[in-house]
C-alpha cells in the first residue's frame, strides 16, 4: 500500500489549494496507487526513465526518492 501523499499540501495548500488536492488525492492518491494496472516499483521506473530522457532533472530527484521507497 502506498504512502499517503502530502507534498502538494504542504507546499500548496495555502496558495493553490485545489492544486493541492488534485496533486496529493487524486494523482498520488487514485492514479499513482492503482496496483493492479502497474505496480508501485514499474511506475516508478518508467517515470524516472522518463524524467531522464527530457532532462527534468528537478523533478527526478524528488521521484528518485520515491523510486528507492518502492524497491
Amino acid at each position: 500500500m502506498a504512502k499517503k501523499q502530502t507534498a502538494g499540501h504542504e507546499a500548496f495548500g495555502d496558495f493553490a489549494p485545489k492544486f493541492a488536492e488534485l496533486n496529493d488525492d487524486v494523482l498520488f492518491g487514485q492514479v499513482w496507487s492503482r496496483e493492479d494496472k502497474l505496480s508501485a516499483r514499474d511506475r516508478s521506473m518508467i517515470t524516472c526513465s522518463a524524467l531522464m530522457a527530457q532532462g527534468l532533472f528537478p523533478q527526478l530527484e524528488a521521484h528518485m526518492k520515491i523510486a528507492k521507497q518502492t524497491v
